[in-house]
C-alpha cells in the first residue's frame, strides 16, 4: 500500500476571493506534515479540496498517480483518503461499536450493510473492539455515537479512520475542544501511526508544541498561498514565516 498524495496548482475561488491559490505540494508515506498559518490562511479549505468536500476551481489532486480531482468525497475515502470529520457521519444513531464495526467491514470489502449481515462475523467485532480499546472508548461501546461528548467524538473520529486503515490520514486540529486529560490519548495514537512509517499523515494544528514534537515537515499557508515548506526548525526560523504567523503565536503565548 502506497499513499503518495500530490496537489498541483490547486485553487479555489469564492466570488472574487481566492481562498487557496495555486498550491503545489507532494506528500509521501512515512512523513507527518503539519500545515500551519494564521486564521483565514486557507488551511481547512486546502484540506476540503484534498478530501473532496469542495470542488477546485482549477488544479488537480492525485493519489498514487491517479487523478482524483473530480471524485466525490466518499469515493476518495475508498481510494485511501481518511479525513476525521467526514467519517463520523456514517451512522450517528447507531452505537459506537456498530459504527467502528461497519468501518472494519467496509475495509474488508463487505460494504456498509446492516446488522443481520455482520452479526456473525466475530472477527470483525473483535477488530472493532481492539480499535475502541486503542482510543480508550471501550467503556462507551454501547453508547449512541451522536450522544458522545465532544472529546469522545474526536476519539471516535480517529477510531473510524484506524478501522478503515487509509493510505492517507488527515487530522484537522484533532485536539480542539478536548480536555487536558484527553489530549494525550489522541497524540499517542498519531505518534503510533507515525512510527509505522507506512502512512502519509497531514495535520492542521495551531498548538505549536504539538507541531514541534510530531512534524517531520511544515508547510505554511498565508492568504491562500504556499509561503514556506521544509524541516520544522528551518521553516519556523524564517523571518517571513515569523512575520506572517509565528510572531503572533509567540506574542500570544
Amino acid at each position: 500500500m502506497s499513499g503518495t498524495l500530490e496537489t498541483r496548482d490547486l485553487t479555489i475561488r469564492f466570488g472574487g476571493h481566492v481562498a487557496v491559490d495555486r498550491v503545489s505540494c507532494a506528500f509521501q508515506p512515512g512523513t507527518l506534515t503539519a500545515i500551519v498559518g494564521p486564521n483565514g490562511a486557507g488551511k481547512t479549505t486546502y484540506f476540503n479540496l484534498i478530501s473532496g468536500q469542495i470542488r477546485a476551481s482549477s488544479g488537480s489532486v492525485t493519489l498514487d498517480g491517479e487523478d482524483i480531482t473530480h471524485l466525490p468525497a466518499p469515493l476518495r475515502t475508498r481510494r485511501g483518503l481518511g479525513r476525521a470529520f467526514q467519517l463520523t457521519q456514517l451512522f450517528p444513531k447507531l452505537s459506537v461499536l456498530e459504527n467502528v464495526r461497519l468501518a472494519v467491514q467496509s475495509r474488508h470489502g463487505g460494504g456498509l450493510r446492516f446488522l443481520s449481515v455482520w452479526l456473525d462475523h466475530r472477527q470483525l467485532i473483535e477488530e472493532a473492539r481492539a480499535v475502541l480499546d486503542a482510543v480508550r472508548l471501550a467503556d462507551k461501546a454501547d453508547a449512541e455515537a451522536a450522544s458522545l461528548p465532544h472529546g469522545d467524538q474526536r476519539k471516535l473520529e480517529v477510531a473510524l479512520m484506524m478501522a478503515l486503515d487509509p493510505k492517507v490520514y488527515m487530522f484537522d486540529e484533532p485536539t480542539a475542544g478536548m480536555s487536558v486529560d484527553e489530549v494525550p490519548v489522541v497524540l499517542d495514537l498519531i505518534r503510533q501511526l507515525k512510527q509505522r512509517r507506512d502512512k502519509t499523515i497531514l495535520l492542521v494544528e495551531h498548538k505549536m508544541d504539538v507541531v514541534r514534537e510530531l512534524a517531520d515537515r511544515i508547510i505554511v499557508l498565508h492568504n491562500g498561498q504556499l509561503l514556506a515548506d521544509g524541516e520544522p526548525s528551518l521553516v519556523m526560523a524564517l523571518p517571513v514565516v515569523q512575520n506572517a504567523y509565528m510572531g503572533t503565536v509567540l506574542e500570544a503565548a
